[in-house]
């Protein structure tokens, strides 16, 4: 490791102390908020696993009443329904700090402040209970969807965060504390050098005074 191109004096070599004294402590408190930022990362994967397969069952149980539903019914009756959303959904979207982060905090608004499925106004006199089923599947989805594009966005500014730390961690680690460390090294030993060629110096002085 390459020392750093300084003067070596007493004031140079503290100094140098002081920033490797200031090196040590941020490496270790970046080393902490690494090891922090991995754990609750792992928890949010593991999570964001579980939530996925639930989103996926409950998805492919409302495809699959869908189909049935749409097997039975009229096609231009289905697209007379979608046509016309029966009411209107908002996304509020806040953020939250996890370790500095700014992770989303999503939010679904219902305008009449009710997400049940006996409320969507459609007769009945040409649907059937796959349908109606389709709609209660879709409906108990759409929760577990928010809170899963949530995390997996939270898990991927996480991600990007616990690589930006780590190379921090990694350059104070094996590049600007050990240059501070041989820098000081090679100070010390420069300033033991003088002291031993000034106390010999005095030394020869003294002799030839006697």
């Amino acid at each position: 490791m390459a020392k750093l191109n300084v003067n070596p004096t007493r004031m140079e070599l503290a100094n140098l102390k002081k920033r490797l004294n200031l090196a040590s402590r941020g490496h270790k408190l970046l080393k902490d908020k690494q090891d922090e930022l991995m754990r609750q990362f792992i928890q949010l994967i593991r999570k964001n696993n579980e939530l996925r397969n639930q989103v996926e069952e409950k998805l492919e149980k409302a495809m699959q009443s869908f189909a049935m539903a749409k097997s039975l019914l009229h096609e231009n009756y289905i697209e007379e329904l979608m046509a016309v959303p029966s009411r209107s959904v908002s996304l509020n979207i806040d953020r939250k700090n996890i370790m500095s982060v700014r992770v989303p905090q999503m939010n679904f608004h219902y305008d009449d402040h009710t997400n049940d499925a006996a409320d969507l106004s459609y007769g009945y006199l040409n649907s059937n209970g796959e349908l109606d089923l389709t709609f209660e599947y879709l409906i108990d989805v759409m929760p577990d969807m928010l809170e899963l594009a949530e995390i997996e966005k939270t898990c991927q500014l996480m991600a990007d965060e616990i690589e930006k730390t780590r190379r921090r961690v990694n350059a104070l680690e094996y590049m600007t504390i050990p240059q501070l460390e041989e820098t000081i090294y090679f100070i010390r030993m420069k300033l033991d050098e003088s002291e031993r060629s000034a106390i010999t110096r005095l030394m020869k002085v003294k002799d030839m005074g006697q």
